[in-house]
């Protein structure tokens, strides 16, 4: 993938091509961005969704995405889980100075949705979330939790998602990825009062 100009003035990012039989995927991602965002999938509701959680997480990200959604949109969400959270993790590197943990809540009009992260270096889901509807519009609701576990699973962070309450469908998953955005953003910042990483192991 060629190096996007705007990510690549962030002092941390990266970008990674991923094709299979399935998917042909070129993201780029940086954490110390301005919330510029050009993402073209084969998945309407997906680019809504990381719209929102670039603008609000003040991320640059920058997808092309093209997958088998004649079948379904499974393989495209999930390797796009993947591919943001293999650069979210090279991205960050060493993690030295970041503030590591964060707990966000948003509401979306009747909705109110709760993202609790750890740049741990320790991939683990949580997730509570009961939707009125199994779909929004041709998406189905389920591939929520596929594309948050992949993003967990390959950046290696403790992700905890919980979804309060709502009646809209549409407004549940749109807190979500909002809260996403701004957890992530708490996390990573650099904190100067951080010496190193944030553990006594010393590590991350």
């Amino acid at each position: 993938m060629a190096q996007d100009n705007n990510i690549a003035a962030g002092a941390r990012s990266s970008e990674v091509a991923r094709k299979t039989n399935e998917t042909d995927i070129k993201l780029a991602f940086g954490v110390d961005g301005t919330g510029e965002v050009n993402i073209e999938t084969d998945v309407p509701f997906l680019n809504h969704m990381l719209d929102l959680f670039a603008k609000h997480g003040q991320f640059d990200l920058k997808v092309e995405a093209r997958g088998d959604v004649d079948i379904d949109d499974h393989h495209t969400v999930e390797d796009i889980g993947i591919c943001l959270g293999q650069t979210l993790r090279e991205a960050l590197g060493d993690k030295a100075g970041i503030k590591r943990y964060a707990s966000v809540f948003v509401p979306m009009d009747e909705a109110l949705a709760q993202v609790i992260v750890d740049v741990s270096n320790r991939p683990h889901f949580e997730y509570r979330a009961e939707y009125p509807s199994q779909t929004v519009g041709s998406f189905s609701t389920e591939l929520v939790h596929e594309f948050l576990w992949k993003l967990a699973l390959e950046s290696r962070i403790t992700l905890h998602v919980i979804v309060h309450y709502g009646k809209n469908t549409h407004h549940m998953i749109e807190a979500v990825f909002k809260a996403l955005g701004r957890a992530l953003d708490e996390a990573t910042q650099i904190d100067p009062r951080v010496k190193g990483v944030p553990s006594t192991k010393g590590v991350l």
